[in-house]
């Protein structure tokens, strides 16, 4: 029983030193995000659905998900936001991922339903401010509320969207 506790407090402690870490990273990653006022994104997706990211978001929050085709992290991050897509609209961003075509072959080749705008010169993410992939921004009436940077797990996206 003695080991059982132990093993339980060990792992509580890991879990809060892994959760200030990852905070404290993404406070540093978004550290030149300013405003918290969602940078006018205005673009036809891949579907052909022109999609205008502040309109979307006045009825329900969007998950905002920037990521590349080429990005190691994404590999892990896509997945659950391709099952997120399901429950909540999600707007992609494949930044610098190539040209549509080749994009939408991967999106296909994976089987991802999001919406994805492809962002091959990063042109909209300069406007976000970003330098990341993956990060991902949570946006409520044209204002971000949540931005995430890197590796996250389903329970923490579905954490920051029923926090708001």
């Amino acid at each position: 029983m003695k080991n059982v506790l132990n093993l339980i407090k060990k792992s509580l402690i890991y879990i809060l030193l892994f959760t200030v870490i990852s905070v404290a990273v993404d406070l540093w990653r978004t550290r030149d995000f300013t405003s918290s006022q969602s940078p006018t994104t205005q673009a036809t997706a891949l579907s052909g659905n022109n999609i205008d990211l502040n309109a979307l978001s006045q009825d329900k929050p969007v998950v905002v998900y920037f990521w590349a085709t080429w990005c190691g992290a994404c590999k892990f991050v896509t997945p659950t936001i391709n099952w997120l897509s399901q429950y909540y609209d999600v707007v992609a961003i494949s930044a610098s991922s190539g040209e549509a075509r080749r994009v939408q072959a991967f999106i296909n080749s994976h089987d991802y339903h999001f919406e994805n705008i492809n962002d091959p010169r990063s042109q909209i993410s300069s406007r976000w401010n970003l330098r990341v992939t993956p990060t991902i921004a949570i946006v409520e009436n044209g204002e971000i509320k949540n931005i995430t940077t890197g590796i996250t797990t389903p329970i923490g996206l579905l954490a920051r969207l029923w926090l708001l």
